[in-house]
This record gives structure tokens, sequence and C-alpha cells, in this order.
């Protein structure tokens, strides 16, 4: 009768993990949608990614210089695409 009992409660612990878990699920999919992740990056934030890059990465004088007429180059060309 005990068992009969228990069960007659309500969802439990795993029952409530369930629910958890796809409210989590649904609440991380909304976030996506919401937060536009999904799209390419703007040509300004681009642009500051690449001089991060030549920075990081450039430790010569004229690498560094080429590498950010290079990100300039593929800025213009972003704009111009727009």
């Amino acid at each position: 009768m005990t068992a009969a009992r228990h069960s007659q409660r309500g969802l439990g612990w795993f029952g409530m993990l369930i629910v958890i878990a796809i409210a989590v699920a649904v609440a991380y999919y909304a976030y996506q949608g919401i937060s536009g992740a999904d799209e390419p990056p703007s040509c300004a934030s681009a642009f500051s990614a690449c001089m991060k890059s030549c920075r990081r990465t450039s430790t010569e004088a004229p690498a560094a210089q080429a590498c950010q007429e290079g990100c300039q180059r593929d800025q213009a060309a972003c704009e111009r695409g727009r």
C-alpha cells in the first residue's frame, strides 16, 4: 500500500529533473533566437577582430602593416557589399 501512495505524490525527483532539463533547453534556444547568434558579424566587428589578430600574430613591423592593410581592404569590401 505504501508503494501505491508513493507513486501518487507527483513527479518525484526524476520527473522534476526532466522538467528542469526541458526548461533549460527551451530557454537556451529562446536566447539564441533573441540574441541573433547565427547572424554574421558586422563589418566593424570583423575589422576589429582582424586588427586584434594582426597585433597578436605579427611581430615584425612590415608584416603587421601588411596584415592591417589587408584588414582595411576587407573592411572596405564589406562596406561596399552591404
